[in-house]
């Protein structure tokens, strides 16, 4: 019997909070449970081997059997629903990775709900006919082709009532192919299908074809209209792969710039005038490069393309991948990234290395990194890894910060009594857009909005899609139902989700003009020694600018803030009970000014 593998992955907002301790039970087609597993501190189990079929059949468009065998997985955690997902499929030779994205219980909930996630066969082996209507050749809207990240889903037909979730472009792409084509594919087929796929999307995107019509996403779930995408199913690692090398490269004609309308279809039930899905397969086993491929069904001149513009980055990759003896202020963005990263992912090891220079810690840091997110462990920060540590920064300093907030704004426990709808301005509506904000790093469907106090179009369609994953009338006003369901997620995400506290162990510190290891260690009683061995320092010298990180058992606790248009440090000392001077300290400044995108810690009590 042929052997295939199953990894899964038991996370929450966004990646940014692991859940070790998960129960998760595996099942076979009968519903016999043959595999009982419990994630580790990542939120990651072991790569278990499950008996399939022959590959051969998933490599043949004349078998009309099942060319994999299906699998069912529940999963389980204390305080967080249920996740039931029915019909994984297993190939022989693959590693399918399933990822299980918990929702905390509600407040007072008493027993867990079960949400049903079903898979099945990919598209390839359907015989559903591909409208994918074709835009006008004419038709330009953007000025540039844009990597959206996150790109908005709608889950059905343009004209349904479905809703929209809002995925990371790399996910997208990885989704989709999994659900389209089969993953023991010849390598090149796989690159062709997935460049097909990266531009049919950058293409709607490029032409605001759905925003240009009033919607509200910017691509369809719908196979009939875009390309098949399955919200929460399985990936599988030789697709994952190929998707972090090229999510960024898209394909179009020469002397143009944008995107090629990819269409294609099976080639074998359906037909249709763009690239035969099975097609790829026979012509990849003739040798055939990816581009080869793409020219046999596109124009003979259409190219490779490049776009390096990523919207929802907090820093662009530097063009250069970094590895052991690379130096500057890119390491020690990495470095600073990994070791606020390790607070939520324990596995992670401390780097040591002096900041901005890549050593052996760092690069075990980033080796442990890419092996917990199914990256290639080699310890260069390569543009998929760059990308990866970036988005997964941004969404666990987006939650502390989110987790912080909620004091400061003095959310409590009871609910405002104001009725909210569109036009509404003030206090309330920080509020409301606060909790609306903490609701949508945990359900998809939700989108984040500005927390300007001011009720507009953009509130009223997250309060919307609020009410609609809670079951509510939804018609975007904010009553008496639809504050007490925020309170209850919000109470309930409080409560359920394993919040990491602050590092207290050390503070960093830029050094000043003057400065010693001596004078330091007066200053916040420690010893030189100490300092030294925290920063890994074989001698005394330090550099202007140069960060170090200052042991002290007594520093309080502080959370990490990224600085806004119009915030000055002094708003900043009112928002969080602190003093201008305190947060100067905190943080080595020796002005008051902010650039925007800046970190800054804020001492909290």
């Amino acid at each position: 019997m042929a052997i295939g593998y199953l990894i899964i992955q038991v996370r929450t907002a966004d990646g940014a909070v692991p859940l070790s301790g998960a129960e998760i039970r595996i099942l076979d087609e009968e519903g016999n449970t043959i595999r009982e597993l419990t994630t580790d501190e990542s939120g990651g189990t072991e790569a278990v081997s499950l008996e399939t079929v022959d590959k051969s059949f998933s490599l043949s468009p004349d078998y009309t059997g099942t060319p994999y065998t299906a699998y069912d997985v529940l999963v389980r955690a204390s305080g967080f629903d249920s996740l039931y997902i029915s019909e994984i499929p297993i190939y022989e030779g693959e590693t399918a990775i399933q990822p299980a994205p918990l929702v905390p219980m509600l407040e007072m909930q008493r027993s867990p709900m079960v949400t049903e996630i079903t898979v099945g066969g990919p598209a390839v082996a359907m015989e559903e006919e591909r409208i994918q209507e074709r835009p006008d050749r004419e038709l330009r809207v953007l000025r540039q082709v844009v990597i959206p990240n996150p790109i908005t889903v709608h889950l059905g037909t343009p004209s349904s009532s479905a809703a929209n979730v809002q995925v990371p472009f790399t996910d997208y792409v990885k989704n989709v192919a999994s659900s389209e084509i089969y993953p023991t594919w010849p390598e090149s087929a796989l690159r062709a299908n997935i460049y097909a796929i990266i531009t049919f999307a950058l293409n709607r995107v490029f032409t605001e074809w759905y925003r240009g019509r009033g919607y509200n996403f910017d691509i369809t779930s719908s196979t009939a209209y875009d390309q098949a995408f399955i919200q929460g199913r399985n990936i599988y690692e030789s697709i994952s792969r190929i998707v972090d090398e090229i999510f960024n490269q898209y394909v179009r004609r020469q002397g143009q710039n944008a995107p090629y309308f990819t269409s294609f279809c099976n080639g074998t039930t359906v037909t249709c005038s763009g690239m035969s899905q099975w097609g790829t397969v026979s012509l990849a086993d003739r040798g055939l490069t990816p581009l080869q491929i793409l020219r046999t069904y596109y124009p003979n001149n259409v190219e490779i393309a490049e776009t390096n513009t990523i919207t929802g980055v907090t820093s662009s990759y530097p063009g250069t991948p970094l590895r052991i003896g690379s130096r500057g202020l890119d390491v020690q963005i990495i470095q600073a990234y990994l070791n606020r990263i390790r607070r939520n992912y324990p596995a992670i090891p401390v780097i040591t290395d002096e900041a901005g220079v890549y050593g052996s810690s760092t690069n075990a840091a980033v080796t442990r990194f890419q092996s917990i997110f199914n990256l290639a462990a080699d310890g260069v920060v390569g543009k998929s890894t760059w990308y990866k540590i970036s988005s997964l920064y941004t969404a666990v300093a987006r939650l502390a910060e989110l987790d912080s907030e909620g004091t400061s704004l003095g959310i409590g426990t009871v609910p405002p009594g104001s009725v909210l709808r569109q036009g509404s301005r003030g206090a309330d509506v920080i509020t409301l857009q606060y909790l609306l904000n903490m609701a949508a790093e945990f359900y998809p469907s939700v989108p984040r909005v500005s927390q300007d106090g001011i009720f507009g179009n953009g509130t009223k369609q997250a309060v919307t899609a609020f009410q609609n994953v809670m079951g509510l009338n939804p018609d975007g006003i904010v009553g008496e139902n639809t504050w007490r369901a925020l309170y209850n997620v919000y109470l309930g995400i409080e409560e359920n989700v394993p919040m990491p506290g602050p590092d207290t162990g050390y503070i960093e510190y830029v050094v000043q003009p003057g400065d010693t290891l001596w004078l330091l260690s007066q200053r916040y009683n420690t010893t030189v020694d100490a300092i030294k061995s925290l920063n890994g320092l074989t001698g005394s010298l330090l550099n202007i600018g140069q960060v170090l990180k200052i042991p002290s058992s007594d520093i309080g606790s502080y959370i990490e803030y990224t600085v806004r248009l119009g915030d000055t440090l002094w708003q900043l000392s009112r928002r969080y009970g602190t003093t201008v001077d305190a947060i100067r300290n905190l943080n080595g400044l020796s002005s008051d000014v902010l650039h925007i995108g800046q970190v800054l810690k804020i001492p909290v009590k």
